[in-house]
């Protein structure tokens, strides 16, 4: 419940900064725009230094300064494309075409690959919740609990939803594990621009009511193997989902910092054979944590004025 109501409290505190504009004090904004241009440095000599391509969105949800690199080039998703498909349950729900309480039925051609629980699982009666299906599919990325998602709300409607928000590159094409869509070049995809603005619009309210709206955030919310989580420390909620393809690696989120939070999306492909995709965003998640962090706690004079 702390949890819940912190980043209420962030959302407020965060859209009434933005309602009456935020503007930093005399003499602070040439410091700011120093540390701001190191940061931009920082990033640029990592995305030079990668054996790949390296795509990049970040925005300050308080000033609404961004950072961007190949912010349109397009990406496969992996599984951070289940942020869109989370998104379209939620709504559903909201519009009462489904309940969270739902049960739906496990069935043996239901199985895929490329979960941890589901596939291995053997009681051929098995029943699971729309909420549990959730909770499977953004904590332990279950693939088999994400198709019956997919199953239960449409891909269609979920490609829909995304046209009508204006996010023309972001497609659900193929359900996971579907080798044979994959090599016929259907594969998921987004740009970081894209990502960006779909979890801003959620955070704005514009896509979910307050209640769905919590709740999409409570989920992403929740500890899995992610390096954008890995990259903050314990106690700093972010909300996101990672997704890992050979060669490529992606993890896009919003970090609840109390008085500036921000949103990063970072997406890797054609990445070498020794790149370490996920430690890269756990590089980047880092750098961009320790700035907003610095932020938060400076005075408009740089002291640092509360320690965590």
């Amino acid at each position: 419940m702390k949890a819940k109501n912190q980043r209420l409290l962030v959302w407020l505190l965060g859209i009434s900064l933005l309602l009456v504009g935020w503007r930093l004090p005399a003499g602070a904004e040439n410091k700011v725009s120093q540390l701001e241009a190191r940061l931009t440095g920082q990033l640029a000599a990592i995305k030079d230094s990668l054996d790949g391509i390296l795509g990049l969105a970040i925005k300050d949800l308080v000033t609404g300064k961004t950072i961007f690199i190949n912010e349109n080039e397009i990406f496969p998703q992996a599984s951070s494309i289940k942020i869109a498909i989370l998104m379209e349950v939620l709504k559903q729900a909201e519009e009462n075409r489904l309940r969270l309480e739902d049960f739906v039925d496990l069935k043996p051609e239901n199985k895929v690959g490329g979960g941890p629980i589901l596939n291995f699982l053997g009681n051929p009666s098995l029943r699971l919740s729309v909420h549990d299906l959730c909770v499977l599919m953004i904590v332990l990325s279950d693939n088999t609990a994400t198709n019956l998602l997919i199953d239960l709300v449409g891909m269609e409607a979920v490609n829909r939803r995304l046209q009508v928000l204006g996010l023309n590159q972001t497609r659900l094409r193929r359900k996971m594990m579907d080798l044979k869509a994959a090599e016929e070049g259907r594969e998921n995809i987004s740009t970081p621009r894209e990502m960006l603005s779909l979890l801003e619009k959620i955070w704005q309210g514009k896509v979910l009511g307050a209640e769905q709206r919590q709740l999409f955030f409570d989920f992403l919310s929740l500890p899995k193997e992610s390096p954008l989580q890995q990259a903050v420390p314990d106690g700093v909620t972010v909300a996101d989902k990672p997704g890992e393809l050979e060669a490529v690696r992606c993890d896009s989120g919003l970090v609840f910092l109390r008085k500036r939070p921000y949103i990063i999306c970072v997406m890797t492909t054609y990445l070498g054979p020794r790149e370490d995709g996920n430690a890269i965003i756990r590089k980047i998640g880092r750098l961009v944590y320790e700035h907003f962090d610095r932020l938060e706690r400076s005075s408009e004079y740089g002291r640092i004025i509360s320690e965590r």
